[in-house]
């Protein structure tokens, strides 16, 4: 240690490593990754790329009549968070509730997610909402996809929801009439809605995204969206067995969440699999297990609620007394939060400064175990250094799975790194061209994610038009503009679900029953007090954005700015501005919820105006 500071050595006199060495390692590894074009290194698809997001290869778009007529209220989005929505809705006595969703069924996310091995990365007891309204539990402690679609599935025949639904519908354009205090809804079927109450809940993983790789339309081979998985294609299902590629040469670009899930079944069956990599994903055990049923029977009523603001705080590095959960997730946080209990109840408080020293060599104890595995999974030296994620934990969405670095032993399977060139060059013909060679391929696969951090605009496919006709993706133009991430100045009765000036969670499912609940008691207190109209205020949302601001300003900018490029830095462009601004609430879900918990409780609908008859 002989190259470390003194304040490491002092702290921290038995290491093993070098926390300086590795903070440089860590420097490197994200500057040879750095890229000047950030987010517009992604192609939309859109137009004629549209095939990899539009089209549904599950369920035959069947003919049906245009309908025309006045609705209560109008949810867009048939996946957790446009059930969720319509749940509360229902448990209120709200009535008259359309969904309008993209898909043939329930299930958003988990509706396109069939690919062989998905599965959620959350434990589905905190990740599967509205387990204790359905009396369901899961089978596993981290569900499969079938199982996940299942739960959709279930939910809305639980609340009713089917009938309710106009689905392979989308929305074309969505317009406030103030004559009718009305929002006119059309869609792509005929439709004519109008709505008393719009609700846009389309989720963050609702558009997949493609990379505007040079050639990405000539390739003459097979190719795909891993959100769109092709069985025709393939042969098989979410279990594997993809006989179909036995003599086929197959290419997948990414190496993210969904790659670390599919790869083991693309390396067992295809002749030949060619992974190109730029930024390999921190892969954890998973650690799966059954469901036991003398755990579920001793559970008290609230227990889901519990375990999920147990694992948030456990995450968040708050006071707990037991991990719930204690998973890959929560490890870290709880290596940490121990350290500095011990150490507080050794010499009383603990200045910042050491607070973020000993968060640091947790994390970088954590991924000296998450390198060392990969030495001990994968055999062939060079494999294995390319393998290994030089970053912080949280710079990334961490993975868990048990059999992906192995697949990188057999001998059909070709690891590509092309950090040095900061990607794939070009794609030609025959197939990807990487680090100056030429891979020829008969299917293309991009594990490529989902739009989640790109404009609202281009991830929602309609415009969103309120008084005077507005729109709402201008309204948005310099950042975000809401009350609590959920309502905007000029744009009446309506609402959204997402991720930006709210309470974030890594259990997405979460985040959006919370808000569900939120969205749903304002539209019951419209109704309850006779108004017409419910809409935020100028001044309330100014505020909202400005403590946006204020609050990420202290939050964890320096740590993103270190990360290495990805989806939760926006590409290495973490700055001020607009992606201060677009930040989620910064003390954490939990606080966020106590916020709106109290502001309801206060009754006042503090920074939102009621209109009509009966206003308060």
């Amino acid at each position: 240690m002989s190259n470390a500071s003194p304040r490491w050595h002092n702290l921290f006199p038995d290491l093993d490593f070098d926390p300086d060495a590795l903070r440089e390692r860590y420097r490197e590894e994200r500057d040879k990754r750095l890229r000047t074009d950030g987010e517009k290194q992604y192609l939309e698809a859109a137009e004629g790329f549209a095939r990899y997001a539009d089209e549904d290869p599950y369920t035959t778009q069947e003919p049906r009549d245009a309908i025309k007529r006045d609705v209560n209220v109008v949810v867009v989005g048939g996946g957790f968070s446009g059930l969720m929505a319509a749940a509360r809705l229902k448990e209120r006595g709200v009535e008259d509730v359309l969904l309008i969703e993209a898909g043939g069924d329930f299930g958003g996310t988990w509706y396109w997610n069939r690919y062989p091995g998905a599965q959620c990365d959350i434990e589905s007891y905190c990740y599967l909402p509205l387990l204790e309204e359905t009396g369901y539990m899961p089978k596993e402690k981290y569900a499969f996809a079938p199982e996940i679609f299942e739960h959709t599935r279930r939910v809305g025949e639980y609340f009713g929801l089917y009938e309710l639904a106009l689905f392979q519908t989308r929305v074309k354009d969505a317009a406030w009439q103030e004559n009718r205090q009305r929002w006119h809804i059309t869609t792509d079927r005929g439709d004519a809605l109008d709505a008393r109450f719009l609700i846009q809940a389309t989720g963050p993983a609702n558009r997949p995204k493609l990379p505007d790789i040079p050639g990405i339309d000539r390739f003459k081979g097979h190719s795909f969206h891993t959100s769109r998985w092709d069985y025709d294609y393939t042969g098989g299902d979410h279990q594997g067995n993809l006989h179909k590629l036995a003599d086929k040469r197959v290419g997948i670009i990414g190496t993210g969440a969904t790659a670390i899930q599919c790869i083991p079944f693309l390396g067992a069956h295809a002749k030949a699999l060619y992974v190109f990599q730029r930024t390999p994903s921190s892969v954890d055990l998973r650690g799966n297990s059954q469901t036991d049923p003398n755990w579920y029977s001793s559970l008290e009523p609230g227990w889901q609620r519990e375990r999920r603001e147990n694992f948030a705080a456990v995450l968040a590095g708050q006071n707990f007394t037991v991990d719930l959960v204690a998973d890959g997730w929560t490890d870290i946080a709880r290596r940490i939060g121990l350290s500095l209990m011990n150490r507080r109840s050794d010499a009383g408080n603990l200045d910042m400064e050491e607070v973020k020293l000993r968060s640091e060599i947790a994390d970088f104890q954590k991924m000296n175990e998450i390198r060392a595995r990969v030495d001990e999974e994968v055999s062939q030296p060079e494999a294995a250094e390319a393998l290994k994620p030089w970053y912080r934990q949280f710079c990334k969405r961490p993975t868990f799975n048990d059999h992906y670095l192995a697949t990188f032993n057999r001998e059909n399977v070709h690891l590509i790194d092309v950090s040095a060139r900061k990607g794939v060059e070009a794609i030609t013909e025959k197939g990807v061209i990487a680090n100056g060679e030429e891979y020829e391929l008969d299917c293309l696969i991009f594990a490529t994610g989902f739009e989640i951090t790109t404009s609202a605009h281009r991830r929602v496919d309609f415009d969103t038009r309120g008084r005077n006709g507005q729109s709402l993706y201008a309204h948005w133009g310099e950042g975000f503009r809401t009350l609590h991430g959920m309502a905007s100045h000029g744009f009446p009765n309506w609402f959204t679900i997402g991720i930006n000036q709210n309470g974030l969670s890594p259990n997405m499912t979460a985040m959006f029953d919370d808000q569900a609940v939120h969205v749903s008691y304002l539209i019951d207190e419209v109704q309850k007090r006779g108004a017409t109209t419910i809409e935020v205020d100028a001044d309330a949302e100014q505020a909202w954005v400005e403590e946006i601001i204020r609050l990420a300003g202290g939050g964890n900018a320096e740590f993103l700015e270190a990360c290495t490029p990805g989806y939760y830095n926006r590409e290495g462009q973490v700055g001020q501005g607009i992606s201060m601004q677009n930040s989620p609430y910064a003390p954490g879900i939990n606080a966020f919820n106590d916020l709106l918990a109290k502001w309801r409780e206060a009754g006042s609908l503090e920074g939102m105006t009621l209109k009509g008859e009966g206003d308060a």
